[in-house]
């Protein structure tokens, strides 16, 4: 998109010893669709993807039995979540600092080795407190994982299919969100919530290993500088930029739905009226592959629709599932589940690769920003929704989600506004 088309320029200021895609002729070498590497490239990061959310909610679906266990409130329970989604959020930009000098395919590798040895020790966590440490542990390692692979794809594809490639990415998040869930209920009903995370840790495994067989050496790469100076300049060039700032909040405030909702329902779907047990409540997750959908198709929705117009759509897409859940009973509330987690994907989409097409410099900084305030959203979601259903029930929870809808409505209007402004003046 150009500048007046987005309402604030695509460029951000230039700052030195940061790596950069290269430019003229070699920018052709770089990975299309059906061209070398980049199917293995795209396996390579969907696996990194299916673990990343496989590991940092393990504990999502099981919280009505960690309560139980450790004789905790769902409040308490949430910081779980709450901890590995804090920890990723804190550490995303030094981890973005480290693969701007050691590379991203070095700190991708070395963050998922570092989060699945921590999984396996998760299931032997004696207290609660022991496993919201751990927790905060292992959401701090993978946080080498979001905002490099995004770089790594601004990097290496060729423009016109990083949308379509961030989108591979992200759908990887949901399958890995999704799978975890489900295999951790059917797991925790028979052998309970601590052999449940053991499962998605040999999961983990599995992925982490299979990522750095497949993923190509990096071809773009130039390895930037360590030095504060250069990287508090590059993240307040970023932060300076107005639709960067409008991104980020996006991101955040998409989050926020997603992390409340799933953080809650299992323990409104074990209660009455529904009183499932767990192994249907982990089955409930399989609508994460509406999410595979929605996000790999983010592409083709901003093609149709514009970027802002695919934001509109997917916010408008997320408060119908939330009212819709309000029902009660399975089918409708089901129903709206498949709507919430259809808009997120694709709104988490659309903002993630808008970002890395507006940070011409410094991308890994300005990914790590938007995945900070996006996991901060989560962090803020799974807490503020918990302590919402506890005190007002499942219509405490969506009134949450429904507030942090508005403000991305109100958010994309701004950038409506001002891209009307940008194309007056240049007029």
């Amino acid at each position: 998109m150009t500048p007046a088309s987005t309402g604030a320029s695509t460029t951000v200021g230039a700052v030195p010893s940061v790596s950069l895609p290269p430019s003229g002729p070699s920018s052709d070498s770089r990975m299309t669709p059906g061209g070398p590497g980049y199917r293995r490239m795209s396996l390579a990061l969907f696996l990194a993807g299916v673990a990343t959310f496989a590991l940092l909610y393990s504990t999502q679906a099981l919280l009505p039995l960690i309560s139980a266990d450790l004789g905790v409130a769902a409040g308490e329970a949430s910081w779980t979540v709450a901890a590995a989604t804090g920890g990723l959020a804190l550490f995303v930009l030094p981890m973005s600092a480290l693969s701007e000098r050691f590379g991203r395919r070095t700190v991708m590798t070395a963050s998922l080795a570092v989060a699945v040895t921590v999984g396996l020790l998760v299931p032997f966590a004696p207290s609660l407190g022991a496993l919201v440490a751990l927790r905060a542990v292992q959401g701090a390692a993978l946080a080498g994982l979001p905002a490099s692979a995004t770089a790594y794809l601004a990097e290496e594809v060729t423009p016109r299919a990083l949308v379509t490639a961030i989108g591979l990415f992200v759908a990887g998040n949901s399958v890995g969100g999704m799978s975890g869930r489900v295999i951790t209920g059917w797991v925790a009903q028979e052998w309970g919530w601590r052999a449940a995370v053991a499962v998605v840790g040999l999961i983990a495994v599995g992925c982490a290993v299979a990522f750095r067989v497949l993923l190509p050496a990096p071809r773009h790469f130039r390895a930037g500088s360590l030095r504060p100076r250069v990287l508090v300049g590059t993240v307040r060039e970023h932060l300076g930029n107005p639709l960067l700032r409008r991104l980020y909040a996006i991101g955040a405030l998409f989050m926020t739905v997603f992390g409340g909702v799933y953080t809650v329902i299992g323990y409104r779907l074990t209660e009455a009226p529904f009183g499932l047990p767990q192994g249907v409540v982990g089955s409930i997750f399989l609508v994460y592959l509406v999410g595979t959908v929605s996000a790999s198709g983010a592409g083709r929705l901003v093609g149709r629709l514009g970027r802002r117009g695919a934001l509109y759509l997917a916010g408008g897409t997320t408060a119908a599932g939330l009212l819709l859940s309000l029902a009660g009973s399975l089918v409708p509330v089901l129903l709206g589940l498949v709507l919430i987690t259809a808009g997120f994907f694709a709104g988490h989409a659309v903002a993630s690769s808008a970002v890395s097409k507006t940070a011409t410099r410094g991308r890994a900084q300005a990914s790590a920003l938007y995945q900070s305030a996006y996991y901060i959203g989560s962090s803020v979601g799974s807490t503020v929704g918990a302590m919402a259903f506890h005190s007002g029930g499942w219509g405490g929870t969506v009134g949450v989600g429904l507030l942090a809808v508005v403000g991305v409505v109100g958010i994309t209007v701004v950038g409506s506004r001002a891209a009307v402004r940008a194309r007056v003046a240049a007029a």
